[in-house]
Formats: structure tokens, C-alpha cells, sequence
């Protein structure tokens, strides 16, 4: 992909600022009906490489973003990937390990459930709409240096509806995802590279003091 193309897109990678992308924004990849779901994860395998792919430094969010974006989202293609757990508040199923590079998954959100506050362990995370909306907030990342507890700091709240792309890392900061309908569940499809979260853990947050604590395995 062309740098003039990439530069079309808010929050490159050298500039950390959170963004969104909706399909008006990708008409530089050509006809987005004709996209399949399977051939967004195909390009995306072949954008991150082989088992020994590009390091995340090297990952361009804004092609992973455009890729996204490229597809319009149609529940025949991911309908087999929503298994949802109703005791819990989303659930999570893989579309695929991509070259050990990244991990393709379906999140089932049940009514007015959510995440916890957390960072993303080092890694990319791109999160496309497939259905419902989803609610965003994004907070500052405490200072471990900071020797009191204290609230987080709220940078921005967005709601994302079908089809709409969202990128975070944690240079942009923490945030929680939470599905704000009261009688429909919401699906989304995210794209984590590198796979730190599953492979290492994660850091969750508590909101009144700032206080983290690690979560050994994505769940």
C-alpha cells in the first residue's frame, strides 16, 4: 500500500492518537462489496507475515484498520463464531491464530455487559463492528510513580455502530468496551498483534484508585 494512501488515515502509527474508521473511509481499496470475510483474513495473514513476521513496530495500524473496514459486515460469514455464554458478560471465539502473529476473534457481548478497565499488553488492537453498537471510554494510563491512589482520568468516550473500526495500544491509554443496548447482544471482531494478551496476560485496572492487577490468560 502507497504511503499517500496511508497517510489518508488518522492516528498513524507514529502519531498514537485513537481513531475510527467507517467504510467511507476506504475507497482507496477498491469495491468493499465484493470483500469477503474471508478474504479479509487472508490479507491480513499476508500483511502480517510468516511465523517469524514483522515485529509490532512495524505493524501500520491503518492497514489493519482499512482492511476492517474494506469488509461490510454480513452475519452469514461469522454467524458460527458466536457462540455466547449468557452468565458471562462476552464471550470469546477464535477465527483463527494468524501465522502466530496475531489472533482473529468474535466477541459476543450480552445486554448492557462489558470489560473490565485494561491495557493491552504491548500489542495492536483493531475492533470492527459486526453488529449492535458498542460504548468506548479511553483513560489515561496511571503513573506508577505517582505514590497515591486515585481515579482515572477519562480521555474520550465513543459509541462505534455496525461497521465502524476502532484502534487502541497502550500508548493511547486504557479503556473499557461495553455494550449499552438493554435487550440485544452486540458481536465485534478483533484483531490483536501480537497475541501478548493470551500468550502473557494483561493488566486490568479499578477505576476509583487506579490500583492495577494482571490477568494471566485473556478470558
Amino acid at each position: 500500500m502507497s504511503s499517500t494512501m496511508l497517510a489518508s488515515f488518522p492516528g498513524t502509527a507514529t502519531g498514537y492518537t485513537s481513531s475510527h474508521l467507517s467504510k467511507d473511509h476506504v475507497s482507496l481499496l477498491g469495491d468493499n462489496e465484493t470483500y469477503t470475510f474471508e478474504q479479509l483474513v487472508q490479507d491480513l495473514r499476508g500483511y502480517l507475515g510468516s511465523s517469524r513476521g514483522i515485529d509490532e513496530e512495524n505493524v501500520d495500524h491503518a492497514v489493519l484498520m482499512a482492511f476492517m473496514s474494506k469488509y461490510a459486515a454480513n452475519p452469514a460469514d461469522w454467524a458460527r463464531f458466536t457462540r455466547n455464554d449468557v452468565s458471562k458478560n462476552y464471550t470469546r471465539n477464535l477465527v483463527e491464530d494468524i501465522n502466530g502473529r496475531a489472533n482473529l476473534l468474535v466477541l459476543v457481548w450480552n445486554p448492557q455487559k462489558g470489560s473490565p478497565i485494561h491495557d493491552h499488553a504491548d500489542a495492536h488492537c483493531v475492533m470492527k463492528i459486526l453488529g449492535g453498537e458498542l460504548n468506548e471510554i479511553i483513560y489515561e494510563t496511571p503513573d506508577p510513580a505517582r505514590g497515591q491512589d486515585a481515579p482515572l482520568t477519562v480521555k474520550q468516550e465513543t459509541t462505534y455502530k455496525t461497521d465502524e473500526v476502532a484502534y487502541i495500544c497502550d500508548q493511547i491509554g486504557l479503556h473499557r468496551v461495553m455494550n449499552p443496548q438493554k435487550d440485544q447482544v452486540a458481536v465485534s471482531l478483533h484483531l490483536y498483534t501480537p497475541p501478548n494478551a493470551a500468550d502473557f496476560g494483561y493488566n486490568i485496572y479499578d477505576r476509583e484508585t487506579g490500583r492495577s492487577s494482571h490477568v494471566y490468560q485473556a478470558s
